[in-house]
């Protein structure tokens, strides 16, 4: 949830650790906090409420300067947002300074214990406990003190540590949320995601859980809890640093939305053989002859992965002819669930430290299945431990709302939709040729729809004062609606509700009034008899909601006459194949709730209340 940033090196750490902690505030955005031991010994520390450049107002009245120092943003779980409650936090006498990433769930218990022993506590928070243990078990070596510190905790973290003791020295512990240590040239850095380290290195590695870093002038030693000495693989990171600025849109979420073409290419490059129609999935232990024998399949994900997960339900069973459960990571493995060596599970996480899919994906191996993960970063904790990885290849994605990573993870999963009916044999290579043909061209037609921005403003104007918004949708078309209504509800704060359109008489027809938008999703393959019927249903629904008095935005496919006869607003969207009109008709959606939540004078990017990666339960 939260951002920590640390440097040591020659420059100027302060420049730094802010640039970092910038480029890391869609991981929370409540508070933040610097600290730096300044070249005449002092430990400084600087820490503001609010958003990052309230620190940034803070230091320019209030310098300090040094060549090493830590950071981090704050997104709040124990203690109310206040300048007090903000990282860094000090031991008793200030030698010791910590920045935290997720949840002591021993802390009263410590709490209590170190005061008994003498230790006086000034804030709410779990991480205080952090600092006071490390001054307790201090004897001159910073990282045995952490080692013995973290022994003591129970919960997830991510920690780094200075001591004006002994300095020069950066310690880095990891147990759950994600560390990742960039390699400089003559510097090192340490932080919870990659784009904070872009600018600076591409050569990072991530820690794994039980890891400890010792970052120091001279370079990086790594061992385990236990002080082991441990290596971790060294990976360099292709993402280009402009990738993550925002490149002259006015948000985040408006770059990342345009940049969903690129996104589903990259995805595609080097998975398709365009004359054969085969697809190559090359990052898998998991042999041909094993995907033969699966029985079943697995999804297991959290918010907007789950609704992917949901797609490719559809898309898999429609084309590998193999039952598909969807699952949520928060839920999974507190039910004890069935799973067995014959299944395979596939877990999806833009950050791929997703602390419940993490769990449910440990939950599932110890079961006995094989794991294949989805992800949008290389070397991320997902990644390491499942047996087969297909990387989305989106880029960085800075805007809380996923967009581009929630695309590619969609065409993510048809390339493994198609690959599983091509090893199983239950897709032939007609069918391989034209689904791979009509793949390919979803690029030209995702930027056609981006072309068209003017229609969704427009649309923005005469909504954006509604209350409440109702999403419908049936088939693989149902997990866009309630992705529809989660963007919607995240970035412009209105009630918003995805629902199965062929369930509306079940309830959801008693909320519709004149003043209650419905987005249909009314979109078919004429080419697919299952699409068509489907239709047909659809557009008896937006009858119902016509007779109603409803306001109905219908998205159909181009040159549908009989949807403009019952909408009232119609976005028109390219013709593909079923499984593939998802991910065309989650675009307008994107970009009408991006428009409504400008208009309202929301924080897009930023929405309240959440964060990019939730690496706690």
């Amino acid at each position: 949830m939260c951002g920590i940033v640390g440097y040591i090196g020659p420059k100027k750490a302060v420049p730094i650790i802010l640039d970092g902690l910038r480029r890391l505030e869609y991981r929370g955005y409540d508070s933040a906090g610097i600290a730096v031991l300044e070249d005449n010994g002092c430990l400084t520390v600087r820490r503001a409420s609010g958003k990052l450049r309230n620190l940034e107002d803070a230091l320019k009245l209030s310098p300090i300067d040094g060549g090493y120092g830590i950071g981090h943003t704050r997104w709040a779980t124990h203690g109310r947002p206040t300048e007090e409650n903000a990282h860094p936090h000090r031991d008793c006498h200030g030698d010791i300074v910590v920045v935290h990433n997720g949840i002591v769930e021993n802390y009263l218990a410590l709490k209590q214990e170190l005061t008994e022993e003498g230790h006086r506590f000034i804030t709410e928070t779990d991480t205080e406990v952090i600092a006071h243990l490390v001054e307790k078990y201090y004897d001159g070596n910073l990282e045995n003190a952490v080692r013995d510190a973290v022994r003591k905790l129970t919960g997830v973290f991510a920690l780094s540590v200075i001591s004006r003791k002994d300095p020069n020295k950066i310690v880095a512990a990891r147990s759950g949320p994600p560390v990742v240590v960039g390699l400089g040239d003559g510097e090192y850095f340490v932080a919870s995601d990659v784009p904070a380290l872009l600018s600076y290195t591409r050569d990072m590695f991530f820690l794994a859980d039980g890891d400890i870093a010792v970052l120091t002038r001279d370079g990086v030693h790594l061992t385990d809890f236990n002080g082991r000495a441990v290596k971790r693989q060294v990976s360099h990171i292709l993402w280009d640093p402009i990738m993550a600025e925002k490149g002259g849109y006015k948000h985040f979420m408006l770059k990342e939305i345009f940049e969903q073409p690129r996104a589903v290419r990259d995805t595609t490059l080097g998975r398709v053989g365009q004359e054969s129609g085969r697809i190559f999935l090359d990052e898998m232990d998991i042999s041909a002859k094993e995907f033969r024998a699966f029985t079943s399949v697995r999804i297991i994900a959290c918010g907007t992965s789950w609704h992917a997960a949901l797609a490719g339900k559809f898309m898999i069973e429609r084309l590998a002819r193999i039952p598909v459960e969807v699952d949520y990571g928060s839920e999974f493995r507190y039910r004890d669930p069935i799973v067995r060596p014959d299944s395979l599970t596939i877990v999806i996480s833009q950050s791929g430290e997703t602390a419940d899919t993490l769990a449910a994906q440990r939950e599932a191996k110890l079961k006995g299945s094989k794991t294949l993960a989805i992800c949008n970063v290389v070397g991320s904790m997902i990644t390491r431990e499942a047996a087969g990885t297909l990387i989305t290849h989106a880029g960085p994605e800075i805007g809380v709302a996923s967009t581009k990573a929630f695309t590619g993870q969609l065409t993510a999963l048809f390339l493994i939709a198609m690959y599983m009916g091509q090893t199983r044999e239950t897709l032939d290579e007609k069918t391989s040729h034209k689904l791979v043909e009509q793949l390919l061209h979803i690029p030209s037609q995702l930027e056609e729809l981006l072309r068209r921005d003017a229609i969704y403003e427009d649309l923005s104007k005469a909504l954006f004062r509604s209350s409440d918004f109702l999403y419908l949708g049936r088939g693989v078309h149902f997990p866009i609606a309630l992705e529809g209504a989660l963007k919607l509800k995240e970035i412009s704060y209105i009630h918003a509700e995805g629902y199965p359109a062929g369930e509306m008489k079940h309830g959801p027809n008693a909320l519709i009034d004149g003043n209650l938008p419905t987005v249909v999703l009314a979109t078919q393959d004429p080419h697919d008899e299952l699409s068509h019927v489907l239709y047909e249903k659809t557009l008896s629904n937006i009858q119902e909601v016509k007779a109603r008095e409803g306001i109905v935005v219908a998205v159909a496919c181009e040159g549908d006459e009989q949807v403009k006869k019952v909408a009232d607003y119609v976005i028109p969207i390219g013709l593909t194949h079923d499984l593939l009109l998802p991910i065309l008709e989650v675009v307008p959606l994107q970009m009408l709730a991006y428009h409504i939540a400008v208009r309202r004078g929301c924080d897009v990017d930023q929405p309240r209340n959440l964060a990019k990666s939730v690496t706690v339960e």
